[in-house]
């Protein structure tokens, strides 16, 4: 699988991965004698940096962070590589101190620790030799602010049992509209859904296989499905009401996504009010 990224700081590594999917401080985060991973919200705590390919959301935390990347470089405690969905200053100006070769612009999705990662940021290119890619469509149906989830039968390749958009693979050159609105067809016997919106494309992983999802999102004329075989259980849901759900792997992004691309956002209850008196 090839991933595109943008470079940071320029080289080359090739490197065993280590994940983090919470935003990550290197003052506090990482012990600077050592170089292991000392927060727990990373996932990864107790894991060593040294020779890895370090791959987080974005950095947060001191501006103290820049010598402490470069004090790991220099004593070879230090990742071999930095990946992140969103660089920010203080973590590119210790990879450029470091020579730590950096990208950015990365949907972490694709990774999982313990990949093979080879980092060329001079080509803005992360490649992970052991998976395989497979491009997928998600087609949400949105009635009445409620979405439609389809509950995938034991009878399908992956996922089985689980909770998800209607969705289908691309073949070849497949226009991925065409295919979410044969799947909405094949799937659930609606007629006359009106599409709405292309979400951005996110990646999941099952083992080696990364499947890149193109995520669309429809209007309903109905709530009435008839199931194929390839789903046992369908209801129309609130998107908060997901987190409640046994789901496919990053569902409630990839609906986001779709959401987000008709003017749509997922409603999150906020803090409770205290009332004075």
């Amino acid at each position: 699988m090839r991933l595109a990224a943008r470079r940071i700081a320029p080289g080359r590594a090739d490197a065993t991965a280590l994940v983090s999917r919470a935003p990550f401080s290197f003052v506090g985060g990482a012990d600077p004698g050592t170089g292991e991973v000392l927060d727990d919200a990373t996932g990864v705590r107790g894991e060593r940096l040294s020779g890895r390919a370090f791959a987080f959301p974005h950095g947060k935390g001191s501006t103290v962070a820049p010598y402490v990347i470069y004090g790991l470089a220099k004593r070879r405690l230090g990742p071999a590589a930095l990946l992140t969905e969103r660089a920010d200053a203080i973590v590119a100006v210790g990879a450029i101190l470091g020579g730590v070769p950096m990208v950015d612009r990365m949907d972490l999705g694709a990774i999982l620790t313990g990949d093979r990662v080879v980092v060329d940021a001079d080509k803005g290119e992360v490649v992970l030799p052991d998976v395989r890619a497979r491009s997928v469509v998600t087609a949400f149906l949105r009635n009445r602010g409620r979405i439609l989830v389809v509950r995938r039968s034991e009878r399908v390749g992956s996922f089985r049992g689980k909770w998800s958009g209607v969705s289908g693979y691309l073949e070849g050159d497949e226009d991925p509209k065409a295919r979410a609105a044969q799947e909405i067809r094949e799937e659930t016997r609606m007629r006359g859904a009106r599409f709405r919106a292309a979400g951005r494309a996110m990646t999941s992983r099952d083992g080696a296989t990364a499947y890149v999802v193109h995520p669309f999102l429809f209007d309903a004329p109905t709530r009435t499905v008839r199931l194929d075989w390839e789903n046992v259980e369908s209801r129309w849901v609130r998107p908060e009401e997901l987190d409640g759900f046994d789901t496919v792997p990053r569902l409630i992004d990839v609906m986001s996504s779709a959401l987000a691309a008709g003017g749509l956002r997922i409603r999150r209850p906020g803090p409770p009010s205290i009332r004075k008196g």
